[in-house]
């Protein structure tokens, strides 16, 4: 008779999920035991502590057991709305994601605290300021680290202290009231108002004039500088263009930057680069060796007068290039000066 068929009648089902948990753990296996619900860790830890030694012939019994289960198994499911969601992620419309996983947290299926974490650095910090000192306290107390420090500097500095403060009354609050203060923040998220666009118009006047002639860009900040010099402000500060490298790209960088440029491209942006772009092009042939450098100013001499519309075209595919290698984390830009008007192509 095979192993398998010895079900080890006398275990129960938590006895038995003890022994495959300590077998794993005894085989070095690393087990995320705190995705379990709160009660069941603490019936698996209390069980645990009560068994003694079990034999061999048992040991394989339940593990044979385990596996026969696990081989019967064709497809499994995540048990609940937010695996589920997490699973289709990409697949399902955000207003649709956003409004099952509000649903979720509300009916009590879901924790809300997942959902308010998730929400826009924006929106917490407006619950921050019209929520109850209190309630904002535990929202801070239940935020990421990272996330809770983005927020809080969006405060005012008497708001953020009286937050600070109540923070250090939180600690006694038990689960029922935390997931009660949850559902009704998230109530209290879905009755801010938010506009049907996504982005702020700051961010989207930004990308299009990035990626717009450099006459159109000059012409449209000069005109926004009339209508609203403050808005005109800030879209200069998210523009990044050719003109910016020197300022924005720490010189380090730049070696692999022209690897991730065409040889062409480079040499025809170099050589088209003049007033603004000048100083751009004189970072980067700096910023190589001596003789790479060289050898690059000869072929730009040798390519001759570039037209503006080529040279703009270049200039354009090396300040894609840096945008991919942020986006790959290759390259970190460096933040610009708030005061800086910001230079754009002539």
């Amino acid at each position: 008779m095979s192993m398998a068929a010895l079900p080890a009648p006398h275990l129960t089902a938590r006895q038995k999920a003890a022994i495959i948990v300590r077998q794993v753990l005894a085989e070095g296996g690393d087990m995320d035991l705190a995705q379990l619900p709160p009660a069941l860790q603490a019936e698996l830890a209390q069980e645990m502590a009560l068994m003694g030694l079990i034999d061999r012939d048992t040991r394989n019994a339940v593990i044979d057991e385990f596996c026969d289960k696990l081989e019967a198994v064709g497809l499994s499911f995540p048990g609940s709305i937010d695996g589920t969601l997490d699973l289709l992620d990409g697949h399902l419309s955000p207003d649709t994601s956003d409004r099952l996983r509000r649903m979720a947290a509300l009916n009590g299926t879901g924790d809300p605290w997942d959902r308010i974490a998730a929400l826009s650095t924006h929106l917490l910090a407006e619950l921050a300021r019209t929520e109850a000192v209190e309630i904002a306290a535990v929202m801070f107390s239940k935020l990421p680290v990272p996330r809770a420090a983005e927020v809080f500097a969006l405060l005012d500095p008497e708001r953020a202290r009286q937050i600070a403060y109540a923070m250090s009354l939180t600690g006694m609050i038990e689960a029922p009231a935390l997931r009660r203060i949850g559902q009704a923040l998230i109530q209290a998220a879905d009755a801010v108002p938010r506009s049907a666009i996504e982005g702020k118009a700051v961010d989207k006047v930004g990308a299009i004039l990035n990626f717009s002639p450099s006459a159109t860009r000059d012409t449209v900040l000069a005109g926004l500088d009339d209508d609203d010099a403050g808005f005109a402000g800030e879209v200069r500060k998210t523009i990044f263009t050719f003109a910016h490298i020197a300022s924005r790209i720490d010189p380090r960088d730049i070696a692999r930057l022209t690897r991730e440029v065409e040889g062409a491209v480079m040499i025809k942006a170099l050589a088209g680069a003049k007033g603004a772009n000048q100083a751009t092009a004189d970072f980067l042939l700096g910023g190589l060796s001596s003789r790479l450098a060289e050898s690059m100013r000869e072929e730009m001499e040798a390519l001759g007068k570039v037209s503006g519309k080529d040279a703009e075209d270049a200039m354009d595919q090396v300040v894609a290039a840096i945008r991919r290698m942020e986006a790959a984390g290759e390259l970190v830009m460096i933040a610009p000066d708030p005061d800086e008007e910001g230079a754009t192509a002539a």
